[in-house]
C-alpha cells in the first residue's frame, strides 16, 4: 500500500449551478474514521442522558444508536454496534411502523459490519418511506458503493446533493467522481465539503480526503497542506497524521516519518497504519507492527467476518499469501468494490495465481480510477503473465504518482529494468 484509499457528469453540473459559496445548510457527518474521540464520547453521553429523560421517545432511542455508531467509527470499538443495536430494537418496540431514523440506523450499522447487501436493503426502505430526506441516501449510496453497482451509488448520492447540498452529499460525490477518473471534478466537490463543514471533525476528514487526492496525483506540497489542515482542525487525527508522515518519507526523512508512525499505531492500530509502517521501515525495525498485523490476520481467518483490505494486501507480501487469497476470497462475497478486486488480484498473483488474478486487476480498473496502486498491481501481474501492456501499467503508475508507495515503487522500477 501508499506509504500513505459521490456524482458524475449530472452531480458534477449540480455542483457547478449551485455557485460559488452552495447550500451551507448542517447535513449528517461525513465519516470520520480515526478522529480523536471526544466528540464522539459527549454526543454519546448526551444521547444517553436524553434516553434516560425520555425513555418513551423512539427519537430519543434511534440517536443513541447514531452516537454509538459514530463512537465505533471513531474509536474502532466494535462492541460499540452492539450498543447501537440494542438502541434500536428500543426505538423499534415503541415505534415498529414509519420509524425512519431507526431504519436508518439499521443500514448505517449494517455498512458499518460489512453487510453490504442488508446496508442496502435498508437504505431503500428509508428512501421509500421518506423519499425527501437525506439520510437514507446516504446508506444507500455507500452500501452501493461497497457492492460495486457505481451508477446505482451515484444516483443516490445525486439525490442526497438534491436534497441536502452539504458535506456528507460533497464528500460522496468527491468519492464517486474520483474513482472514475474526474480528480479535478473531485476536487470541487470536496472544496465545498470544506466550506460547508459544521464541525471541527467534519473540516478533519475533509482536508485529508483532498490530501489524499493531492497525493494521488503526486502533488507533495499540496498534499502536506491540506493534511496539515486537518491536524489544525483535529489535533492528532490519524489521516491527517499518517499524509503527514508519508510527505516526510517522500522528502527524504524516513526516520522521522517512522517514528510519526509508530505514535499512530500505538493508539490507532489499523491496518492501513501498521502496513505503511512495514513497507516503510521494513526487516527487524517494524517486527512489532508485523507481529501486530500477523495477530489481525489469525483473528480475521478465525472469525470470517469482514476483512480490510490492507490486512490481505500485507498478507500477500509480508506474510502469507494463500491466507490473503483466502480472506479476500470471503470479502469478495460480501463486496464487489474495485477495492476489493484489486486486493484479491493482488493477493492471487503473489499466490502464484495470475491467470486468475489479471481478471480480477482488470475489474478493478473498470472505473478508471486513476490509482497509482492499481496500475502497479496489474502491471506487475501482466508482466508476469508477459502481456506488453503491463510495462504501460508499470509506467503509468510511476508516472501518476512516484512516491505511491516506497516498497512497491521500487519493485516497479526493477520490473521497468527487466525489460
Amino acid at each position: 500500500m501508499s506509504c500513505g484509499a459521490v456524482a458524475v457528469a449530472g452531480c458534477v453540473a449540480g455542483l457547478l449551478h449551485l455557485g460559488p459559496a452552495g447550500d451551507t445548510r448542517p447535513a449528517p457527518a461525513a465519516p470520520r474514521a480515526g478522529a480523536v474521540p471526544a466528540a464522539a464520547d459527549l454526543a454519546v453521553t448526551t444521547a444517553r442522558k436524553r434516553t434516560e429523560r425520555y425513555p418513551d421517545d423512539p427519537g430519543s432511542w434511534s440517536g443513541l444508536a447514531r452516537a454509538e455508531a459514530d463512537e465505533a467509527r471513531v474509536t474502532l470499538d466494535a462492541s460499540r454496534l452492539d450498543a447501537a443495536d440494542e438502541a434500536l430494537r428500543r426505538s423499534l418496540a415503541l415505534q415498529p411502523a414509519d420509524n425512519y431514523a431507526a431504519v436508518t440506523g439499521q443500514g448505517l450499522v449494517a455498512n458499518a459490519r460489512h453487510e453490504f447487501v442488508e446496508g442496502r436493503d435498508f437504505g431503500l426502505r428509508a428512501t421509500r418511506m421518506a423519499p425527501d430526506r437525506p439520510d437514507g441516501y446516504a446508506v444507500l449510496a455507500d452500501a452501493q458503493i461497497q457492492l460495486g453497482d457505481y451508477p446505482a451509488a451515484r444516483a443516490a448520492a445525486q439525490r442526497l446533493l438534491d436534497i441536502a447540498p452539504a458535506g456528507a452529499a460533497y464528500s460522496r460525490a468527491a468519492y464517486d467522481l474520483e474513482t472514475n477518473g474526474r480528480p479535478q471534478d473531485a476536487a470541487i466537490a470536496l472544496r465545498r465539503a470544506v466550506d460547508s463543514a459544521a464541525t471541527a471533525d467534519e473540516r478533519a476528514f475533509v482536508q485529508a480526503r483532498l490530501g489524499e487526492l493531492a497525493w494521488s496525483q503526486g502533488a507533495v506540497d499540496r498534499a502536506e497542506r491540506h493534511f496539515r489542515l486537518a491536524v489544525d482542525a483535529v489535533p492528532g487525527y490519524a489521516y491527517g497524521v499518517s499524509g503527514l508522515a508519508r510527505v516526510c518519507a517522500a522528502r527524504g526523512s524516513p526516520a522521522k516519518a517512522l517514528g510519526m508512525y509508530r505514535e499512530l499505531t500505538a493508539r490507532t492500530p489499523l491496518p492501513q497504519f501498521l502496513l505503511e509502517t512495514v513497507e516503510l521501515g521494513g526487516g527487524a525495525a517494524v517486527r512489532p507492527e508485523k507481529a501486530a498485523l500477523d495477530a489481525q490476520v489469525r483473528l480475521e481467518r478465525a472469525s470470517g467476518g469482514a476483512v480490510d483490505p490492507h490486512l490481505a494486501l500485507y498478507a500477500a507480501d509480508h506474510g502469507d499469501p494463500d491466507a490473503a487469497v483466502e480472506l479476500m476470497r470471503g470479502e469478495w462475497k460480501r463486496a464487489r468494490s474495485v477495492i476489493v478486486a484489486d486486493a484479491l488480484g493482488w493477493a492471487l498473483h503473489r499466490a502464484g495465481r495470475d491467470s486468475e488474478a489479471v481478471g480480477y486487476a482488470r475489474k478493478a480498473a473498470r472505473t478508471g480510477w486513476d490509482n497509482a496502486l492499481f496500475r502497479y498491481h496489474r502491471g506487475a501481474i501482466e508482466h508476469a503473465l508477459g502481456l506488453p501492456e503491463g510495462d504501460r501499467h508499470l509506467r503509468e503508475a510511476l508516472a501518476l504518482n512516484p512516491y505511491f508507495s516506497p516498497y512497491h515503487a521500487r519493485l516497479a522500477r526493477q520490473l521497468l529494468k527487466q525489460t
